[in-house]
């Protein structure tokens, strides 16, 4: 059953049962609710602090039946310490060019994003997405959102951040790189980059998404920690939940 979501932000609706995208076997159910007018930066902001994530002009939370393996982290940006591997990184990038853009979708962008789809998500939903499906990701905001852009010194473009600001830190909604330049670790260099910005903000923590311990697509948000986990009561370190070993 489908559930039309209406214009009050603070009524929320629990979708249908699908098949869930990480743990093969498990149907997932969302909570959600509408972002919508002057009072949609505070809600989320407040639902972001207990768990929720944005996707265009919604607000989510899993409540999955049986399943807690969502777990909703964050990175503690005044405690984080890059790794010898995380500044190999960032030196490797030092040629790079970071504009921060409004939230205006281009072909330029969308024939990366396309790339991206195509070589590390082949088959999923996002790898059928048109332009305009594209614009939607990047434009349907109600809050204060940026995307941020990384550029060779000749101007390619070789990935792109979209990324949100709430009260607290930046949040981390989507993003995507060129597939032909492992060297680099695109991925890797722009969450490094956005724990700088929210460091340079006076912003104490980086939203992540959600993390699945048994999840490889989830496995590289472990090498940001500290990380912090929503345990629905408050948030709490996620090294001590799980033994982690040592950054290399």
């Amino acid at each position: 059953m489908k559930h039309n979501i209406n214009r009050r932000p603070t009524a929320f609706f629990i979708t249908a049962p699908l098949p869930c995208p990480y743990i093969p076997g498990n149907l997932e159910r969302r909570i959600v609710a509408e972002l919508s007018g002057s009072t949609a930066p505070t809600l989320h902001d407040t639902l972001s602090r207990v768990g929720f994530r944005r996707s265009h002009g919604l607000v989510y939370a899993p409540v999955c039946s049986g399943c807690n393996a969502c777990l909703a982290v964050r990175t503690v940006v005044s405690e984080f310490e890059p790794s010898a591997s995380q500044r190999r990184v960032s030196r490797v990038n030092e040629d790079l060019i970071e504009a921060v853009r409004p939230v205006r979708a281009t072909a330029e962008q969308f024939e990366l994003f396309a790339q991206y789809q195509d070589s590390r998500h082949n088959g999923g939903d996002m790898a059928t997405m048109d332009f305009y499906d594209y614009q939607a990701l990047i434009e349907e905001t109600p809050v204060d959102s940026e995307l941020i852009e990384y550029r060779t010194p000749d101007r390619r473009l070789v990935g792109a951040c979209l990324a949100d600001r709430m009260g607290d830190g930046l949040s981390a909604v989507y993003s995507y790189f060129h597939p032909a330049e492992p060297r680099r670790s695109l991925g890797t260099y722009m969450i490094l980059r956005l724990i700088e910005r929210s460091r340079d903000a006076g912003l104490p923590y980086v939203y992540l998404g959600y993390w699945i311990e048994d999840s490889q697509k989830m496995s590289y948000k472990e090498r940001f920690r500290p990380l912090e986990y929503y345990a629905g009561d408050g948030w709490r370190s996620l090294d001590e939940r799980h033994d982690f070993p040592a950054l290399g």
